[in-house]
C-alpha cells in the first residue's frame, strides 16, 4: 500500500511505537509533518576530488573502490575498529570507523563507495593520510541515487533517536513511496499566477536539491521551492486570522455606544492635561470601533511612557457612561494594584467606583467585589488572572482590556471575552512589536500605535559599566540621593519561582543596607512578598521615605514614581533588550534628568556588552525591539509565558516578511470570497489540520 500525507509515522518502517510517541511530542505525527521538517542547511558534496589531491585539513568528497577491509577488536572492552583502504585511479587512502562492525559486510573489498570527510595525517609517525569516521555511501549499482554524499546534501535538525543521516534516509524513502502528484492546498490559480512549483516537487527539491542549485540561495531559504512552501505556510496562517475576523464581524451587530457632548465633557473633566495628537488619533480609532456595533478586537502598542493607560481609561469610561462594565487584566498583582490606584485617583469624585480583584483579595472583600459585579454596581474591575475564574460574573461586560498582552495566551483572551454577551477587546503592550511579528501573532487584531511621546519628557541618559566601575556607581548613587532623588536597583529574576535569583536580590539588599549605605533606608520588592508588605514598600517609596529600592523585574511595567531618577540594572546581560528598555522607563518620569546604568556581570562577554550598547545608544523602543527580535528570535522575544506564538515550520517572520505581507493580502482576499467558492471545504480542512489547537482560532468551518 502506498503512502499518503496523512499516514502516521508509526506505520513507517523503522519507526516503532516509542519513537513515534517521541516524534509526536516534537509535533511530528504524520508523513506530512515529517516532510515539513526541512534541512537547516545544505552541504555541497557533489564535487569529487582525486584521492592524490587530498591534503591535511581539506574537507572533500572522494569516490573509489574498497581494496582491502579488516575489522579489529581492541583491548578496550567492546571496542572495534573497521579499517578499509579505498583507491581511485590516482591513489589510495585509509578510512577508519569506530564501533561499526556491520561495515565488514556493508563495505567488502570490491564495493564502490563515496566518502566525505576531512583528511588528516595518520598517527604514530606514519606518512599517509586517513579519513576518520567520514560520511559515506555504499553504491550497490550504477543507477543507485546517492543521498548522503556525491550531491548537495541536506543537514537536518536532530529528532529523538534519529541522526541527520537517519532522517535523510527516512525522508528519501517516504518521498519514493508517495504518489507522483499531490493535491495542492492553495486556491486554484494562485500557485500558477506566482510561478510556484507543484507542492510535491517543491517538497522533494527542498530535501534533495538538483545539482545546479544556487547553494547560497538554498542556505538562505530563498530557492524557488523554499519560497513556495513559505508562502503556503503564511497563507494558511493568515487565512485562519482572516476567517476568524470575518466570522466575528458576521455576528449580529449590537447597538453601538453613543458619544454625545455630555459624555465628551465628562471624559475631558478627568484629564489634568491635554492628550497628544497620537493619543487622540488612537482614541478615535477605539471610539469608532465601540460606536460601530461590530465587535472590536484591537491591539494598542506604544513605547514606554507614551500614555497608553490614559487612552485605555478614557475608552473604559466611554463604555461605563453607556451603562456597561469594563474588565482590565494585568499580568502581575503589583501592576494591577498600580492601575487600581491610578484609575481610582483619576475617577475620584466621578461616582464611578473601581474595584480590584487578585489572589490577595479574599474573604468578605472578595464576596463584596463579586456581588457588586453581578449587581452592576461596580463598573470597572481591575485584576490579574483572577478575573478568569469561573465565579467572576458580570452583569453587562462590554469591554475587556488586557495589559501587557504578550504575558497572556490566546485562550486566556478568549476566556475573558466570553464573560460578556458581546465583549469588545483592547489588548495593550509597551513592547513595540515589529509589523511582521504583529501579523504573525496578532493577525486577527486591528493595530493602533501611539508613536509620539508626551511633551516635556526628558531622555534618560544610559551607560554600560562593568564590575570595575561599581565603586564609582555607588558614589554616583549616593550623590543623587543627597540631591533628594531616589534609586532603583534591579536584579534579574525572570521567574518568581527562581529561588537562586531571589536569594541574590535579597542578599544585595542586605549588603547595600548593612555595608554600602548603612545611613540610608534600602527597601526590597519582589513578587513573592505578601500583598500588604508590597503595598507598604511601594507606599514608602512613592512617598520618598525609601531613597533606594532593590527590586526584581516586578517593577518592569506600571510603576510610576516621578522622583526616581536612577535605574541600576545588575547583570544586565541576562535581560532582553526590550526588557531593559521597559525597566529604563521607570525613570525619566519627572522634571529631573534621569540615568540608567547597565551593570554587566563579571562573566559578560564582549558580544554581550555590544548588545547592551544598543540600549545605551537608542531611546526608541521600536528600534530596540527590532534589534532584540533579530538577536533572540520571536519565542524568546515574546517571553516564555506567550502561548499564542504559532509554531512556524519553515517561515521566518524577519527573513520572509515580504512573503508574509503577500500571503496575508491573498489570504484576506480569499476569505472575502470564500463563502461561494467551491474549494471552501478543502481550504478549511487543510487549515484545521495544520493549525487546529495551535492558534486558538475560533471555528472557521
Amino acid at each position: 500500500m502506498g503512502l499518503e500525507l496523512t499516514t502516521e509515522l508509526r506505520h513507517l518502517r523503522g519507526i516503532g511505537p516509542k519513537r513515534a510517541e517521541e516524534l509526536h511530542g516534537r509535533g511530528l505525527k504524520t508523513v506530512e509533518d515529517l516532510l515539513f521538517h526541512l534541512p537547516f542547511r545544505y552541504e555541497d558534496r557533489s564535487r569529487f576530488f582525486p584521492i592524490a589531491a587530498l591534503v591535511p585539513g581539506l574537507r572533500a568528497t572522494v569516490r573509489g573502490r574498497v581494496r582491502t577491509a579488516v575489522l579489529r577488536r581492541t583491548r578496550a572492552r567492546g571496542m572495534t575498529i573497521f579499517e578499509a583502504l579505498v583507491e581511485d585511479e590516482t591513489g589510495a587512502i585509509r578510512v577508519i570507523f569506530f564501533n561499526q562492525p556491520y561495515l565488514r559486510t556493508a563495505m567488502p573489498p570490491g564495493r564502490e563507495v563515496i566518502l566525505h570527510g576531512e583528511a588528516a595525517p595518520a598517527r604514530f609517525g606514519r606518512r599517509d593520510l586517513v579519513l576518520q569516521s567520514p560520511q559515506f555511501e555504499v553504491l550497490s549499482g550504477a543507477d543507485q541515487e546517492a543521498i548522503h554524499t556525491g550531491r548537495v546534501v541536506p543537514i537536518y535538525p536532530k529528532l529523538p533517536g534519529l541522526s541527520s543521516r537517519a532522517i535523510r534516509r527516512l525522508i528519501h524513502s517516504v518521498l519514493a513511496g508517495l504518489p507522483p502528484a499531490l493535491p495542492d492546498p492553495l486556491p486554484p490559480g494562485l500557485a500558477r499566477d506566482r510561478g510556484f512549483l507543484g507542492r510535491r516537487e517543491a517538497l522533494a527539491l527542498a530535501h534533495f536539491p538538483p545539482q545546479d542549485v544556487d547553494l547560497e540561495a538554498l542556505n538562505d531559504f530563498r530557492s524557488p521551492f523554499h519560497r513556495r512552501l513559505i508562502f503556503e505556510e503564511f497563507f494558511f496562517l493568515q487565512l485562519g486570522f482572516a476567517l476568524a475576523r470575518r466570522d466575528r464581524e458576521a455576528q449580529p451587530s449590537e447597538p453601538g455606544l453613543r458619544v454625545d457632548d455630555a459624555i465628551r465633557a465628562r471624559l475631558r473633566s478627568i484629564l489634568p492635561f491635554h492628550l497628544t495628537a497620537a493619543q487622540r488619533k488612537v482614541l478615535k480609532e477605539i471610539a469608532d470601533d465601540l460606536m460601530s456595533g461590530r465587535p472590536m478586537n484591537r491591539l494598542l502598542q506604544g513605547d514606554v511612557g507614551c500614555g497608553k493607560t490614559v487612552v485605555a481609561l478614557l475608552a473604559a469610561l466611554l463604555v461605563v457612561e453607556n451603562g456597561h462594565q469594563v474588565a482590565f487584566m494585568a499580568p502581575t498583582e503589583i501592576l494591577a494594584e498600580q492601575h487600581h490606584r491610578s484609575f481610582s485617583r483619576m475617577l475620584q469624585g466621578s461616582g464611578r467606583p473601581v474595584a480590584l480583584l487578585t489572589a490577595a483579595v479574599t474573604g468578605s472583600s472578595r464576596r463584596q467585589v463579586l456581588g457588586g459585579l453581578l449587581a452592576g454596581s461596580i463598573p470597572i474591575l481591575i485584576g490579574t488572572h483572577a478575573l478568569l475564574e469561573e465565579g467572576v460574573r458580570f452583569q453587562s461586560l462590554r469591554l475587556a482590556i488586557i495589559d501587557e498582552q504578550h504575558r497572556f495566551g490566546v485562550a486566556q483572551r478568549a476566556r475573558l471575552r466570553a464573560k460578556g454577551r458581546r465583549t469588545d477587546v483592547l489588548v495593550m503592550t509597551a513592547t513595540p512589536i515589529p509589523r511582521s511579528l504583529a501579523l504573525t501573532v496578532y493577525g486577527d487584531l486591528d493595530l493602533s500605535v501611539i508613536d509620539a511621546m508626551p511633551p516635556g519628557r526628558l531622555p534618560v541618559r544610559t551607560v554600560v559599566r562593568g564590575e570595575e566601575s561599581r565603586v564609582d556607581v555607588y558614589d554616583f548613587l549616593r550623590a543623587q540621593v543627597r540631591e533628594g532623588r531616589q534609586v532603583y536597583v534591579v536584579y534579574p529574576l525572570v521567574e518568581e519561582t527562581d529561588r537562586a535569583d531571589l536569594k541574590a536580590a535579597v542578599e544585595m539588599q542586605r549588603r547595600l543596607q548593612g555595608q554600602i549605605f548603612p545611613d540610608l533606608e534600602v527597601g526590597l520588592l519582589h513578587g513573592r512578598l505578601k500583598g500588604e508588605d508590597r503595598d507598604r514598600v511601594m507606599a514608602d517609596f512613592a512617598a520618598g521615605r525609601l531613597p533606594i529600592l532593590v527590586a526584581t523585574t516586578v517593577i518592569e511595567v506600571g510603576i510610576d514614581v516621578p522622583n526616581a531618577t536612577v535605574m541600576i540594572v545588575e547583570q544586565a546581560e541576562r535581560f532582553g533588550l526590550s526588557q531593559l528598555h521597559q525597566l529604563r522607563g521607570r525613570v525619566g518620569r519627572g522634571a529631573h534628568i534621569s540615568y540608567c546604568i547597565l551593570l554587566a556581570g563579571a562573566q559578560a562577554s564582549e558580544e554581550a556588552r555590544r548588545r547592551l550598547d544598543v540600549v545605551a545608544r537608542s531611546g526608541d523602543g521600536f528600534v530596540i525591539a527590532r534589534e532584540d527580535l533579530r538577536l533572540r528570535g520571536p519565542g524568546e522575544f515574546l517571553g516564555t509565558r506567550q502561548s499564542g506564538l504559532p509554531d512556524l515550520r519553515i517561515g521566518d517572520i524577519l527573513r520572509d516578511h515580504e512573503i508574509l505581507e503577500d500571503a496575508r493580502g491573498e489570504a484576506f482576499r480569499c476569505a472575502a470570497n470564500l463563502a461561494a467558492a467551491p474549494q471552501r471545504r478543502d481550504l478549511v480542512r487543510h487549515l484545521e489540520r495544520r493549525w487546529s489547537g495551535r492558534l486558538g482560532l475560533i471555528q472557521v468551518g
